[in-house]
């Protein structure tokens, strides 16, 4: 996955369905976790990553849900209590990856 700006790198794949709030979602219950070309990321309050996740543009072709944001600790104690990292999603929000193409 290529995103539009060096900024939005690495991007970790997320389910926005797994939304916490309106702006943070689930990321991962280990330290570590792949990007999209691969890489180990290890994860830390205040990393700023990327995340994307799939979706389609009105004709079915790929477009990719992308947000920019920052690493924090999960303090939610109802059912998602088990992930130890979320990510909190900036001002920018959730936006189309072609959005981002100039």
């Amino acid at each position: 996955m290529e995103l539009a700006s060096d900024a939005l790198i690495p991007g970790l794949y997320v389910d926005f369905n797994e939304l916490l709030e309106s702006d943070l979602v689930l990321l991962s219950q280990h330290d570590t976790r792949q990007d999209a070309k691969g890489n180990t990321v290890h994860l830390y309050e205040g990393l700023i990553i990327s995340i994307f996740s799939d979706d389609v543009d009105g004709n079915g072709n790929p477009d990719n849900l992308v947000a920019e944001g920052v690493v924090e600790r999960n303090r939610n104690d109802g059912w998602a209590k088990h992930v130890k990292w979320c990510r909190r999603i900036g001002s920018q929000g959730i936006r189309h990856q072609s959005d981002l193409i100039p």
